[in-house]
């Protein structure tokens, strides 16, 4: 069984607790992992390592940050297929996803090394003196990341903040600690000084409520639940901390009357069920114009009723299971209410046949939904893609911006006025038109409304591990 340590100062150690928690495969309910747990001792500790390792790291030239972070993402590369498939068993991504992500964190590294050397200010000439305007890192600075993509994500945290100059201390989800470890721990063997990048595992109550309490950290990048994230926010204005908080979705899929169906439901299928639906920009609510609202049903079924589940580590298999059984009872649930509430399962609802262990779910389509529904209100981070019609472009709008979410939308229209002017008017921080995702790194990503605050990706979510200083110079 697979050891997880915590990384501080550049030494794996086990923790002040001396305990471990064992990781249980979401596939079989197989033990595939022990887990150092750490305590707030811990958190100190890590804080304190990245604090005094601040001053060095911050004055290296940002060409050798660039150069470590690209030597990180080889590495990350040459060790992509163990970490998938750490990542498959601890969550029960598919092996060809986990691997994808992986490849995506390396890129995430590039990315920023290169973006690090384009952090550049500005030099102003007024009369008599001169201002500078400079960029200078943060801090210190507390990376929360979330299970289900636990290296992606962290790697869009870190990627900025080391090419930034900042230090950091990784927190990575107790569902799924592994992969982001071994992750961390690839960064720091390409040649990272220690205690500039470290990981610590535990629960958010102890060592997570000491990254976001303790004042060595000066700014807090969380990804989760908005409740979560709500509580951050407030704990880290006692110290004016920065943050950036990536919280929850509940995408809307608009799909009009000229759109291109098959691209369409292919697209909601892709990303209502991927991962089982436990990403936060997938298709929680599609709403069809009522003329094709029949075509693009059918061909949505057909797609779902194609899909292979089983043994996530069988690179043939499109679905694996849910993280836990908690998730799956909360997607049942949400599932059970509207179908209480005159909604009708077209296909799925149900555990899959000849499958004894496992928290294993048949990707679901519903039909006859409407907003009174909780599958249509909050977000179920499961397989359920709902379809509701609609009449009209006015009815289409209103019926997709009525959440308290704004992360992710999606429209599908061979009209380019139409899906120029339904963009600007949803409110979400990224709306993708004919395509399924709205990931670019190139591009900010974010939330509106209950959705969050900051940007993560592109010069922006460097940004946001960045001080700025102006300098007036008399001459």
């Amino acid at each position: 069984m697979y050891r997880s340590m915590m990384l501080i100062n550049g030494e794996r150690v086990e923790g002040a607790s001396g305990r471990f928690d064992v990781i249980h495969n979401p596939a079989n309910q197989e033990p595939v992992a022990e887990v150092a747990i750490g305590d707030v001792i811990d958190a100190v500790k890590a804080l304190e390592a990245a604090q005094h390792a601040f001053p060095g790291w911050s004055s290296v030239s940002p060409k050798r940050r660039c150069d470590l972070l690209h030597d990180a993402a080889d590495l990350v590369r040459e060790r992509a297929d163990r970490i998938a498939e750490l990542l498959t068993v601890e969550m029960g991504k598919p092996i060809r996803d986990s691997r994808r992500e992986v490849l995506s964190a390396a890129d995430s590294l590039d990315y920023f090394a290169e973006e690090g050397l384009r952090n550049i200010g500005d030099w102003i000439s007024t009369g008599d003196t001169r201002s500078i305007v400079i960029k200078q890192p943060v801090g210190v600075v507390s990376l929360i990341t979330p299970w289900n993509y636990p290296v992606e994500l962290l790697a869009w945290k870190a990627g900025p903040a080391l090419a930034a100059g900042c230090t950091a201390v990784a927190k990575p989800s107790s569902l799924a600690p592994v992969a982001a470890t071994e992750f961390v721990m690839a960064i720091n063997d390409a040649g990272l000084p220690p205690g500039v990048l470290n990981i610590v595992h535990g629960s958010g109550d102890t060592v997570g409520a000491e990254l976001v309490t303790n004042p060595i950290s000066r700014k807090i990048s969380f990804t989760g639940e908005t409740s979560t994230g709500i509580w951050i926010m407030e704990a880290a204005a006692r110290n004016l901390k920065r943050v950036s908080l990536e919280l929850g979705g509940h995408a809307p899929m608009i799909v009009f009357d000229d759109a291109d169906i098959d691209a369409a439901a292919s697209a909601c299928v892709r990303r209502a069920f991927g991962n089982m639906g436990q990403v936060c920009i997938s298709v929680n609510r599609v709403y069809v114009d009522d003329a094709i609202a029949e075509d693009f049903t059918e061909k949505v079924i057909r797609r779902t009723l194609g899909l292979r589940i089983g043994d996530p580590l069988d690179p043939e298999v499109d679905l694996g299971p849910m993280v836990s059984e908690a998730q799956r009872r909360k997607t049942r649930e949400h599932i059970e209410d509207a179908v209480n509430k005159g909604a009708q399962i077209l296909c799925g609802g149900r555990e899959p046949d000849g499958f004894a262990r496992g928290y294993y779910f048949l990707p679901t389509v519903l039909k006859d939904v409407d907003h009174t529904m909780r599958i249509m209100r909050e977000e179920t981070f499961g397989p359920v893609a709902p379809i509701m019609r609609f009449c009209g472009e006015e009815d289409a709008v209103r019926l997709a911006n009525d959440t308290q979410y704004g992360l992710a939308a999606y429209i599908y229209t061979n009209s380019l006025r139409r899906a120029v002017r339904t963009a600007e008017r949803l409110e979400a921080g990224s709306v993708g038109v004919n395509v399924g995702s709205v990931i670019d790194h190139h591009a900010p990503f974010g939330g509106w409304k209950q959705s969050g605050i900051g940007r993560e990706l592109s010069h922006r979510g460097l940004d946001e591990y960045m001080e700025i200083k102006h300098i007036r110079l008399g001459l």
